[in-house]
């Protein structure tokens, strides 16, 4: 945090210059423009192959159905009952920033799942920061909406979309994951600026019974695995026969991937639970309230209602995090860390404001009277007290 803190202050007082230097000692790259220009932009198009820009496409028309599925839950509405009328209208935020990963793992999904609600929503300007872009994420984040592209990531990047610097425009809420530096500076700057949530290592839990397919079960795993060599990975089964044989599986398929050391030191961290029925599995995972939450048991569909804490649920042995990961349509940007206790993942409602609004008559002032002059008496505040009976008299 105190390193955080360092780098905040020399943005919001030394704006460009900062960021740049900030860019050129962690990201190795001496930048003469922070903004992706429309030239490279055009060029970045070229250089996506058809196959990749297709499945963008269906990535994206996959995440707009979802998000506007959403957006029909929230409504403007009012009504009126002795003469006070009472109302809520629903605003999209002005202007709002999105950070999507770079470096070693570039995340032009990460993009799309947080630029396209933002779209629906009708946010009027989206800003994209990404450390090192390379040309997908560019094309992902144009594709999705974005309105301004920024080659800087890091801290510097979070700390310049809060304060605003002579190139970045300052918004008014973060959104989008990060490493452990990025997490600390949206919570630095939360309060002025709003941000989605502080998100951890990736996390999975995945409920089995005997009906498991232990090869399904063991690539899931070992998917989320990758991730990072902090991220956390629970299996909880009835069956201690499938265990065993989802523990083969994942020495097996580990063979095979090119992630394998990072693999290696994530699964050092793995948890397994043996629980005597399902009941108690989905009491593990109520009290975990894992980030993804995967059920492959028979006829998953039944305990739906009983799981509470979650960040995203996949029921059914055909339902991998991957596909949320990346094309279903629903958002990747979830809560971790237990988080999910109180919250849900990155929705449209992020980049909206419910308001409240209300009109009194004459008439509707005179039926709440008595209650203001009664309550504010009994806390103390005279002038709240006089503010009512002035207008009684």
């Amino acid at each position: 945090m105190e390193k955080v803190k360092k780098i905040i202050k020399d943005v919001e007082k030394n704006g460009d210059k900062a960021v740049k230097k900030y860019t050129e000692i962690f990201d190795k790259q001496k930048l003469s423009r922070l903004e992706v220009t429309k030239k490279e932009i055009k060029e970045a198009y070229k250089k996506v192959d058809k196959e990749t820009l297709k499945a963008l496409k269906k990535a994206l028309s996959n995440i707009k159905r979802f998000a506007k599925e959403q957006k029909k839950q929230y409504k403007d509405f009012k009504y009126e009952k002795d003469g006070v009328t009472l109302g809520q209208k629903v605003v999209p935020l002005e202007r709002v920033g999105v950070y999507v990963p770079g470096g070693n793992y570039p995340l032009p999904s990460t993009a799309l799942m947080c630029i396209t609600p933002a779209k629906v929503a009708g946010v009027k300007e989206i800003i994209v920061c990404s450390p090192k872009i390379v040309p997908t994420t560019i094309v992902a984040a144009d594709f999705a909406g974005a309105d301004k592209i920024y080659r800087i990531g890091g801290v510097q990047a979070i700390a310049a979309l809060a304060k605003g610097t002579r190139a970045i425009p300052k918004v008014d809420k973060i959104v989008g994951p990060g490493n452990a530096y990025v997490t600390a500076a949206k919570k630095e700057i939360f309060g002025k600026t709003g941000i989605d949530l502080l998100a951890g290592p990736s996390e999975v839990l995945i409920i089995t019974d005997n009906n498991a397919d232990a090869k399904f079960v063991a690539a899931d795993l070992l998917a989320q695995a990758e991730h990072d060599v902090e991220a956390k990975i629970v299996l909880v089964s009835s069956s201690k026969q499938k265990i065993k044989e989802i523990e083969k599986e994942i020495k097996d398929q580990l063979k095979e991937l090119s992630t394998k050391d990072i693999i290696k030191e994530s699964l050092k961290n793995k948890e397994v639970i043996k629980v005597k029925s399902i009941k108690e599995a989905i009491e593990v995972a109520n009290k975990k309230a894992p980030e993804h939450l995967e059920v492959q048991v028979k006829n998953p569909e039944k305990y739906l209602k009983d799981f509470k804490n979650y960040g995203s649920l996949f029921l059914g042995g055909y339902s991998g995090v991957v596909f949320g990961d990346y094309c279903s349509g629903t958002n990747h940007v979830l809560p971790t860390e237990g988080a999910a206790r109180y919250t849900g993942g990155l929705s449209v409602k992020d980049f909206l404001k419910v308001l409240t609004y209300q009109k009194l008559t004459k008439k509707g002032a005179k039926s709440l009277n008595k209650t203001v002059i009664k309550m504010a008496s009994v806390e103390g505040l005279e002038a709240h007290r006089r503010s009512a009976e002035i207008r009684e008299e």
